[in-house]
């Protein structure tokens, strides 16, 4: 979830919560765009082959498909509208954001869930280092690490810290990331926010401690702090910048 003043994490990238639902396109009318809604819960079961080129009934909700002879006429009181299902789709929906959208469809579950993987940034497959401004520090935090660098850093921060000293660059590895709740359950039974509490406790500067809960939340594995790098756009930025 997002920290501070940050209702949308800036670190964020790619889709986070895509899910796959199984939409049956139907044919009502030949003057009017296939409509698309989910079978009836019920019918879930069937395959995508039971369900194409068959007669069925429908409401704004679901559909039901005629699998044997009379069935459709026990439910055409709920189910007002008929059609035939052309075909069968498998549509992708992102729900990092309300209301989800329509990413892309595929016709199969096989086809829809390689789309997810390609679409998802997993963890192993694409960068989780970044080097951002030190402008997203103030001048304070800045000389608080610097002095605390020379300290032998508390067990169970679940980070380590490195100096570029030709850039005058800082940089953090942080360790069993993502930093959320379900995740550090299975570490040591804690929570984002016993965490977030422990870096406080041990005297980390609170802008600090935001930009690397935002970063480890996005699961991000290497954070560098350089003066030469650019500011990443909607994280809060200082004026009295080191």
């Amino acid at each position: 979830m997002p920290t501070f003043n940050h209702p949308v994490n800036p670190f964020a990238r790619g889709f986070n919560d895509l899910r796959i639902q199984r939409l049956l396109a139907i044919l009502y009318d030949a003057q009017a765009p296939l409509c698309y809604l989910a079978p009836h819960p019920d019918q879930e079961h069937l395959t995508d082959d039971q369900f194409e080129r068959q007669a069925c009934l429908f409401n704004q909700q679901h559909a039901w498909v005629e699998i044997e002879a009379g069935e459709l006429s026990r439910h055409a009181h709920d189910y007002p509208n008929q059609g035939i299902v052309v075909h069968v789709i498998h549509a992708l929906y992102n729900h990092d954001h309300s209301p989800a959208t329509l990413v892309a469809d595929q016709y199969s579950r096989a086809l829809a869930e390689e789309c997810v993987q390609q679409l998802t940034f997993e963890t192993g497959h694409y960068s989780r280092c970044w080097e951002i401004s030190s402008t997203h520090l103030p001048h304070s935090a800045w000389s608080t690490l610097q002095a605390m660098l020379l300290d032998e850093w508390p067990a169970g921060l679940l980070f380590e810290t490195f100096v570029l000293a030709d850039s005058h660059a800082l940089g953090f590895k942080l360790i069993f990331t993502p930093w959320s709740d379900a995740h550090l359950l299975e570490f040591d039974g804690s929570s984002a926010e016993q965490l977030r509490q422990q870096h406080l406790n041990a005297g980390l500067p609170l802008a600090l401690v935001e930009v690397l809960h935002l970063a480890a939340q996005a699961d991000v594995r290497i954070l560098i702090f350089d003066p030469d790098a650019t500011c990443l756009p909607g994280l809060t930025t200082f004026d009295d910048h080191p």
